[in-house]
């Protein structure tokens, strides 16, 4: 009896041991998990560029392609007609340099940059207005930004009816007991005036939007505790809207150069370049289809497009997107 006892208990000795040490290691670690597939891995990295492939594809043949062939272009004689094209070298950009009046139109350029100015100031008044609780503020947002929903040329149309000699601003001011006989399309500081006026009226929506969401991103605890502190309304823009909006403010700062650069649709809708009024687009698209030189065209187009990122990259380098940590 005694040694049968014996024996049963040195039997089940191991096998105790052994579960209890199989279940020690099971709780110490567990088993690693299995390596995903090798295809799998690889659908995991093509997915992205999957989603990426359909705009880079419309990316490469709507935008780079195009100003790979007018960089291509530049160096040729090309008509933009004929078949056959021949290589000049640098001959159009050599012509674009040593032919002054091909430059003389940025000037018409400043009236636009000094409208941008004005355009920048009135939108950002706006959307400081705005911002706060004032009442029917939904429907002069909707008042401010109808006009960029206007296609440009109904709009160069509509301000050409505006301008002309007895038409809708002369009608208005002789209302008000003011006669005039101004032609505002007649001389060049006038009817660059009036164009650029059209633009303010036309893009002042743009940058209001902007500025609107900027502002309305600003924490409104911040403007809770500057009131506490009595805090004005000029004290809040200075030192909770003005610096938070600071990318944004950049942004429009640089749009706005370069579309003071590169005005085409109201002064070609509405005056065709005349009196005075030719920018450097205008005059480019003259060279490509009145006079068929789209090689000094193209050439004129990469000049543009440099002087562009020119003015882009200095503004950048002088006022440079530093983060704003206003919490």
């Amino acid at each position: 009896m005694t040694g049968t006892t014996e024996t049963s208990a040195t039997k089940a000795a191991p096998g105790s041991l052994g579960a209890s040490g199989a279940r020690g290691s099971a709780g110490a670690a567990a088993p690693d998990p299995a390596p995903a597939p090798r295809r799998a891995r690889l659908w995991r990295g093509a997915t992205p560029w999957l989603f990426l492939l359909a705009p880079l594809t419309l990316l490469i043949v709507f935008t780079y392609a195009p100003i790979a062939n007018m960089v291509a272009y530049s160096f040729t004689d090309w008509d933009g007609v004929s078949p056959e094209l021949h290589y000049t070298g640098a001959e159009n950009y050599a012509e674009l340099f040593t032919r002054s009046e091909l430059f003389e139109v940025f000037w018409v350029s400043g009236y636009y940059l000094a409208a941008s100015v004005i355009q920048i100031v009135a939108a950002l008044y706006f959307a400081t207005i705005l911002s706060f609780d004032i009442r029917f503020r939904n429907f002069f947002k909707g008042v401010l930004f109808f006009p960029y929903l206007i296609n440009g040329v109904a709009i160069g149309f509509v301000f050409l009816y505006f301008f002309q000699d007895g038409g809708t601003l002369d009608s208005v001011l002789s209302l008000l007991g003011v006669e005039t006989d101004r032609a505002w399309l007649g001389t060049p500081e006038s009817a660059n005036t009036s164009l650029a006026a059209v633009s303010v009226w036309r893009y002042l929506g743009l940058n209001f939007v902007l500025f609107l969401g900027a502002i309305q991103s600003i924490p409104g605890e911040l403007y809770e505790a500057a009131e506490l502190d009595g805090a004005n309304r000029w004290h809040q823009f200075r030192h909770i809207i003005a610096p938070g909006i600071r990318p944004v403010l950049s942004l429009t700062v640089i749009l706005s150069i370069s579309g003071s650069l590169s005005v085409f649709e109201i002064p070609y809708i509405m005056t065709g370049g005349a009196t005075g009024t030719e920018t450097f687009v205008i005059q480019t698209v003259k060279l490509a289809f009145q006079f068929n030189k789209t090689g000094l065209a193209s050439a004129a187009a990469v000049v543009l497009l440099l002087i562009v990122l020119a003015v882009t990259w200095v503004q950048r380098r002088l006022a440079p997107d530093d983060k704003v940590d206003l919490v």
